[in-house]
């Protein structure tokens, strides 16, 4: 049985007098009020009101019982409001900083809709990893390996010029034997995918097609590596939509397939979960990641 909605008709029908009264007092019909009241009897083993009089006067074994149902009503009351209040307090969750300030208020309103209060701290991938094991951080946006995420990010590489051709081979980087020209073409890999399952992968296609070691290079910020991309004939690897966010022409990597692979992952209970299912889409918008039923690939 409900018995705190027993109690809460109990309570409201004995201060008023009256079953109809009491009703509309605990927002429920008066027969639901009357069955209820009926059930806390049984439950009690003894009556509650005198039923041969019109007014809803209590027994004397009503009254013994009132004080401790008022108790339990009370405390249902002030549970419900620690839940509400408890909703409201704000999940500080680490979010890769690469993310616009535009998507990260657009996932914020999302999440409200949603009954969720996110706090953001953006930060690199290893930063919100270190976050999320010393607690401070509720919740964090992480990289893992391809194939393990909710989120996948396609990668390829993004210049100032547009390429001539609809993909891009790393080998078209290598220097000729009569090239002089002291500055080569370098692919910068952003610090946000500065993880061994991208960065190893992207030097191992460096060291197979033969390019010089600096000429693909992990840079100490997104802001200096577009500045080079911008100023050079250099390429940024990047997902489409920031590539187009900087102005920069996007193509995929001819030799290799590559992903940023993002899931969501919280400290205790289903807070993870409660993140991936209610925002998931706001989330996949957030990252530049597919949404709906669209498939990034896999990294191959």
């Amino acid at each position: 049985m409900d018995i705190v909605g027993a109690c809460r008709a109990f309570v409201n029908v004995s201060e008023r007098g009256s079953f109809t009264l009491g009703a509309a007092a605990a927002r429920m019909p008066q027969p639901v009020a009357s069955r209820r009241i009926a059930a806390l009897e049984k439950h009690l083993g003894g009556r509650l009101f005198d039923r041969s009089t019109r007014r809803a006067t209590l027994t004397p074994f009503g009254r013994d019982m009132l004080a401790s149902a008022k108790r339990l009503v009370q405390l249902a009351d002030a549970m419900e409001h620690d839940a509400e209040q408890a909703k409201l307090t704000p999940v500080r969750i680490a979010v890769p900083d690469i993310c616009s300030t535009r998507d990260l208020a657009h996932l914020d309103a999302e999440a409200r809709r949603q009954g969720v209060h996110l706090d953001f701290h953006p930060a690199p991938p290893a930063e919100r990893a270190e976050l999320l094991r010393f607690q401070q951080v509720r919740a964090a946006i992480v990289e893992v390996p391809p194939g393990e995420g909710q989120w996948s990010v396609p990668l390829g590489l993004a210049s100032a010029a547009a390429p001539r051709a609809g993909t891009v081979y790393v080998e078209t980087l290598r220097v000729n034997r009569g090239d002089r020209s002291p500055r080569r073409r370098r692919i910068w890999i952003q610090p946000e995918d500065d993880v061994p399952h991208i960065r190893d992968r992207m030097m191992r296609i460096r060291d197979a097609v033969g390019l010089q070691p600096a000429q693909v290079a992990v840079a100490t910020a997104l802001t200096s590596a577009a500045a080079e991309v911008l100023g050079s004939a250099d390429f940024l690897l990047a997902p489409p939509k920031q590539a187009e966010e900087l102005g920069l022409h996007w193509r995929p990597i001819g030799e290799i397939r590559l992903v940023r692979s993002f899931d969501v992952f919280a400290g205790a209970g289903d807070e993870a979960e409660r993140i991936r299912t209610r925002l998931h889409n706001a989330i996949a918008r957030c990252l530049g990641a597919p949404t709906g039923d669209e498939d990034a690939g896999g990294g191959a």
